[in-house]
């Protein structure tokens, strides 16, 4: 079995710094503590609380969270602390007590992470959101479908509002910058979802109407041949690369006759500066390369 690693990771907040590790820590869920009493059912968090520093700690599935006092700078003492961990590990130590009864509700996270659009900034969090993605690009868009897309839209400078499984993408109008409010929007979905508020109460009829613009939704049978081939190279290579930017590129149709291949871009992916470069270079040329004869050409239908 592979010795275990901890690699040092940065946040958005400079007094949070992640400690990732090559191995899963618990099963399942998340504990968070604010001081050493509370952290009864974790030995790794009652040594780390040690450390005059240690304001907060968070454990998820493969990475520890620490909030420091402005007493010292992480710089200082971070590879002090990942050399504690790794050891810890090492004298065969666990992270959580997870038999205790005691196990902490579940802590939800939201982080905020900048995307190749300079116009729209991605919060992920580590609680589900919904099973289909749905983009809201008005709030009277929003107002029948999506209570927590509607009070985003609360914010003035709120253009566009992306919901995906684990994140959200909002992109902004051009009169604010996002280091001005990412703080602000990042603290609302968080206290929003804590609260265990709704966030999608029924699809937008767009979505019902059009019959799912997402890859995910279509049915097997539906769709055979090249389509279902498209759908798949998707879903395995492109989905998982442009979701972590905070967008979404959804296959809408294929014809025959052309062979050309119409997407729709969605969250970040949607007006961004180096979409078309990633649609032509990217996607169009893995699917020409993989489905050699039936494609030729991919556009998308709101670049």
């Amino acid at each position: 079995m592979n010795a275990q690693k901890i690699t040092i990771q940065s946040t958005n907040n400079e007094n949070i710094l992640k400690f990732v590790s090559n191995q899963i820590l618990i099963n399942g869920g998340s504990y968070e503590f604010n001081n050493i009493d509370e952290a009864k059912n974790s030995p790794l968090a009652q040594q780390l609380f040690y450390l005059p520093f240690v304001k907060k700690i968070f454990i998820t599935a493969n990475f520890i969270a620490i909030q420091r006092f402005n007493i010292v700078e992480w710089i200082d003492v971070q590879e002090e602390v990942k050399e504690q961990i790794e050891n810890y590990f090492l004298s065969g130590g666990i992270a959580i007590k997870e038999d205790i009864s005691s196990r902490k509700k579940e802590a939800i996270e939201v982080y905020a992470e900048a995307t190749p659009n300079p116009s729209t900034m991605k919060f992920g969090t580590n609680k589900s959101l919904t099973t289909t993605d749905v983009e809201y690009k008005n709030i009277e868009e929003a107002s029948k479908s999506s209570p927590l897309a509607k009070a985003l839209f609360g914010f003035q400078f709120v253009k566009e509002v992306f919901i995906s499984e684990n994140y959200i993408s909002i992109t902004k109008f051009d009169i604010i910058e996002w280091n001005d409010v990412y703080a602000e929007i990042r603290n609302f979905i968080s206290s929003y979802l804590q609260e265990n508020k709704i966030i999608i109460k029924e699809l937008p009829k767009s979505i019902e109407k059009t019959n799912k613009p997402t890859t995910k939704e279509f049915d097997a049978d539906e769709l055979k041949g090249t389509p279902a081939k498209i759908i798949a190279i998707l879903d395995e290579y492109i989905r998982p690369a442009v979701a972590s930017d905070g967008g979404n590129i959804a296959f809408k149709s294929y014809d025959q006759d052309t062979k050309i291949v119409s997407v729709i871009l969605q969250g970040a992916c949607s007006g961004c500066p180096s979409s078309t470069i990633t649609l032509k270079n990217g996607i169009e040329t893995m699917l020409q390369e993989m489905l050699p004869n039936e494609i030729s050409q991919v556009v998308a239908i709101n670049g």
